[in-house]
């Protein structure tokens, strides 16, 4: 069995946004810091698809976890 291993781009990818370093960078910076009260699924920013993905992956500890947590720390650097 293959271990799946997900990456920023992967992760944006899934969410439909563009998903090169230099827009995944600019998102980050645009929408930083993430109040330290709010859940990553929960910022305003996200379409309730994406927000519903983020919320569920976490929930359930799920393939994209990992990489939505690295999201989340980046979000609130």
């Amino acid at each position: 069995m293959e271990a799946s291993v997900h990456t920023l781009n992967n992760l944006f990818e899934q969410l439909g946004l563009p998903s090169d370093d230099a827009a995944i960078e600019a998102f980050i910076a645009r929408h930083r810091p993430l109040d330290s009260n709010m859940k990553l699924s929960e910022a305003p920013f996200w379409n309730p698809a994406q927000a519903s993905f983020l919320r569920d992956e976490i929930l359930d500890d799920a393939d994209w976890a990992e990489v939505v947590d690295r999201l989340d720390v980046l979000m609130r650097a």
